[in-house]
This record gives structure tokens, sequence and C-alpha cells, in this order.
């Protein structure tokens, strides 16, 4: 028996640190490290990002966005590899466990995104954010693992005393925008948003252990910065992206508001486990670390598909709505839009299905959207000089509309369904 046990346990070892290489659409051939992030990206808790779409209900718009969280992760593990080599080979002085815990940081930096991506924070599990779930699953991670993961976790905290590895990881030329920008752009087939990847790469240098740019490089950064203003318009803030994830949002509030009721919904058991639980206050316990490393974008489709014939009116109807693409109207516009208007239109759902004001609000909403592609005040993309000077892109950059990329833009919008006038 001990024999049979050994030979078990030298078999897990050695598929454990297999040589792997994914075929990456965006990069080519990836190799993935063997040993420890090997074993990560085995582990189920990333393994659920193969089931959470990257760009939540964005594919309603745009039919190509149904890559996941998991294509994008592999990406940023990928790109961070190579700008990590690119920095020593301009004398940047890292050691192995540096470049292996920021690898491990990036990929794990989205763990803790739920289904569809941000729905489930603004409904089911209002008072945890996404990064907040995230640490907390590398914590578990770093506890299974006898303590793996502290520097990852040091350096995705920003507590490590080497900013420019946080940076890679969690800035405004990380490597989580220079890869969700390019893959994002390909899966949508917006050009408007393919970026240079290499070329980026090629310019980043380190100054005081800060990450730099070099001069050279500053038109790549300023087409990066065009790139992710002009993505956020035509994208991520698509109005019919924008409308579908709102109306998602409601399906769900309106769910948890029904099951605190005592109302059975048909549910998986970790979806009904959160339509259940009270609002979390900033973290989740362990049990619900665990049920919530089981809930996928599946969980809420099969959950849609089943409430499509609920008794109740706004539940049904909601979800009919995000399953058949009946999506309500929305108009964007820079003034909010006026009471009376707003009123009007809540009145007029009222009387045609008979609904309280309370309910008239699941389909007559409005809210604001914002648009800055560059926060110089929070944390400046610097530039190296030639003669070792660093400024920040916008002083030195000679595009007057750089500086016009770091206002906030504010739009209000208002939707209601389509057939209202």
């Amino acid at each position: 028996m001990r024999f049979c046990v050994n030979n078990y346990k030298a078999f897990l070892l050695k598929t454990s640190n297999k040589l792997t290489i994914i075929n990456d659409p965006i990069y080519g051939f990836i190799t993935i490290p063997k040993g420890l992030i090997f074993d990560l990206i085995e582990h189920k808790y990333f393994q659920r990002l193969r089931r959470i779409s990257q760009m939540g209900m964005s594919y309603l718009v745009y039919p190509g966005a149904h890559h996941t969280r998991f294509h994008h992760a592999i990406g940023c593990l990928h790109i961070m590899r190579k700008a990590l080599e690119k920095l020593e080979q301009k004398g940047v002085e890292i050691s192995e466990e540096e470049k292996q815990a920021a690898m491990i940081a990036i990929l794990l930096h989205d763990i803790g995104h739920g289904p569809f991506s941000h729905a489930m924070e603004n409904s089911i599990v209002e008072d945890v954010h996404h990064e907040q779930i995230s640490l907390q699953f590398m914590q578990a991670l770093n506890e299974e693992f006898n303590g793996s993961l502290t520097l990852a976790l040091n350096i995705f905290k920003g507590t490590y005393d080497r900013p420019f590895l946080h940076q890679l990881v969690s800035g405004q030329l990380d490597m989580d925008r220079t890869d969700y920008l390019k893959r994002d752009s390909f899966y949508t087939g917006m050009a408007e948003g393919n970026i240079n990847t290499d070329r980026i790469l090629a310019m980043l240098n380190v100054k005081n252990d800060e990450l730099m740019v070099e001069e050279k490089g500053i038109y790549t950064i300023e087409k990066f910065l065009v790139a992710r203003r002009l993505m956020y318009w035509q994208v991520y803030l698509h109005k019919t992206s924008l409308v579908a994830e709102q109306i998602l949002v409601r399906v769900l509030m309106r769910a948890k508001e029904l099951t605190q009721k005592g109302v059975e919904l048909p549910a998986s058991k970790p979806l009904a486990f959160f339509l259940k639980k009270k609002n979390a206050e900033g973290v989740f316990d362990k049990n619900a670390l665990e049920i919530f490393a089981t809930l996928d974008d599946y969980d809420i489709i099969s959950a849609m598909k089943a409430w499509c014939t609920e008794g109740d009116f706004v539940l049904s109807r909601l979800s009919k709505i995000i399953i058949n693409r009946e999506l309500p109207r929305i108009k964007i516009k820079k003034k909010p839009f006026k009471n009376e208007f707003i009123k009007a239109e809540k009145d007029r759902v009222q009387q045609q299905y008979n609904l309280t004001e309370e309910e008239a609000g699941y389909f007559v909403f409005t809210g604001t959207l914002t648009n800055q592609a560059y926060t110089f005040k929070k944390e400046a993309i610097n530039i190296l000089t030639k003669k070792g000077k660093v400024v920040d892109v916008i002083s030195a950059s000679d595009q007057l509309s750089l500086k016009a990329l770091s206002k906030v833009i504010t739009k209000n919008y208002i939707c209601y369904p389509k057939h209202l006038n």
C-alpha cells in the first residue's frame, strides 16, 4: 500500500509541474511556468474564471464578446512575464522570487469577480467589492500553499517596498489595462482599441523603483490613452451594454427582494445562498467564500430562464428582457433629466402594468456615467527623458488633446420601456 501511495504522490508531483503551452488568439503561444503558477491555474478557484464573462452583457451588442476572465488572466500573466524580461534587459534587478510573485499577483488580480463581472456587486452582494474578494481568495490560496503567495499578496496590496511591481499589477499603465484593451478590441471588432502591446512593454523602465516610460515611447502612450477613451465610449459605456447590465442588476435585486420576503424562487444552491443572505459587511466568511467559488454566469442564466415564468410580473418581465433581448430604450444627454419627465414615464408604466411606484422604478430609472482616460492627480504616468529627468506624460506631450483626456466627462441617462413615447 505504501508503495502505491508513494507512486501516486510522485505522479501528482510530476503532472502538476509539466510544461504547458496555450494558443492565445492575441499573443500566439503562451508558455505557462511550471510549478506554483501552473498549480494555481489548475486550482478550482481559478478554473471558475472560465465561466465568468470578461465583458458582462456586452455580447448583446458585440456578438463576439464571449471571452472570459480566464482568457484575460492568462494574457496578463504573459505580458507581465515579458515586461519583467524587458526591465531585466535594461539592468533592473529583479529576483526570481519577485518575478514569480508579480506574475502570481497579476494572474489572480480578477479571481474575485462574480457572474457577469460587476453585476453582483450592485445587487445581491452589495457591500463586497471584487478586489476585496480577490484578496480573500489569494489569502485562502496562500494558506493552502503554505505561505507561497505572501510576497504576491504584498505586491497586490501595494505594501511591498518596490512600488514598480505593484504599478505593473495596478496602475495607470498596468498589465491589466494593457491586456483588456487589446483583447476586448479583438473580440468586439473595435479597431480603435488595438494598442501596440509590444511597443509599450519595450518602452518601460524603472527609476528609484518607480515605473517609467522612456521618452521615445511617448506617442505609444498617447495612443494607449486615446484608445482607452474610445473603448469606454464605444464599448464599455455603449448605451445598449449599459442598459442590459442595469436590467440584469435589477433582475437580481428583485429576486433578492422576493427571497427576503419568503418567496421560494428556482435557483442553484450557490445563487439561493446569496439571495437569502443578508448584505455582507465588507468581507465574506470562509463558508461564503467557498460558496462564492462555485457561483458563475451559468447560475444566473439558468435562473433567469426559470424566472421568465414566475408569478411575480416584475421578475418575469425583467428576466424576459435579458433572455429574449427585448431591451428598453435609453436616452443619454449632458444635462440631468427633468423630474417631471421621469415621473411621467413612471406613471405610464404604472398604468400600463398596474404596478406600484416602487415596482415601476424597476422599468424606468436614471443614472450617470463617467469617462476619464487618465487620472494624473492620483498616480501619474511618468516619462523618463534622455537626460534622466522625470516628467508627467501630459507635460511631456505636445498633443493638446492629451490634457483633455484627464478631464472627467459625465453624462446622464434614462431607461424606459420601448412602447412608451
